[in-house]
């Protein structure tokens, strides 16, 4: 069985990205980076684009994670501090550590892509 199926397909992606937002939004060192964002398509497009990279269909018709990402100057600390949140969130809803390290390997293959060159320094 794919992770899609074993995080509950669709709805356990969709459950797993309000959850992780919620967490996300109410830290306060990560919130700043949501200001004016519309938070009903960002998680949306999160739920598309998990399902597609954990193995169910595609459907993903974002932005390119580069293009996405590139003015919100993301430091490393913050990537992987967003990173932190999402594990925990699956670990709360009872995923297995061996997909959540999967999951964060997949996140972790896309770290150029997101962190701001001039942030990585730090």
């Amino acid at each position: 069985m794919s992770i899609y199926g074993r995080l509950g397909q669709q709805q356990g992606i969709r459950t797993a990205v309000d959850e992780f937002y919620e967490r996300v939004l109410s830290d306060p060192q990560m919130m700043s980076y949501f200001d004016g964002v519309d938070m009903r398509r960002l998680r949306a497009h999160q739920v598309a684009l998990l399902v597609q990279v954990t193995g169910g269909p595609a459907g993903y018709s974002g932005r390119d994670l580069a293009a996405a990402h590139e003015h919100l100057g993301i430091t490393p600390q913050d990537f992987d501090r967003v990173v932190g949140h999402l594990a925990a969130t699956l670990a709360d809803l009872g995923v297995q550590p061996d997909d959540i390290a999967e999951v964060g390997a997949a996140l972790a293959a896309h770290r150029d892509e997101i962190v701001t060159p001039s942030s990585a320094a730090s």
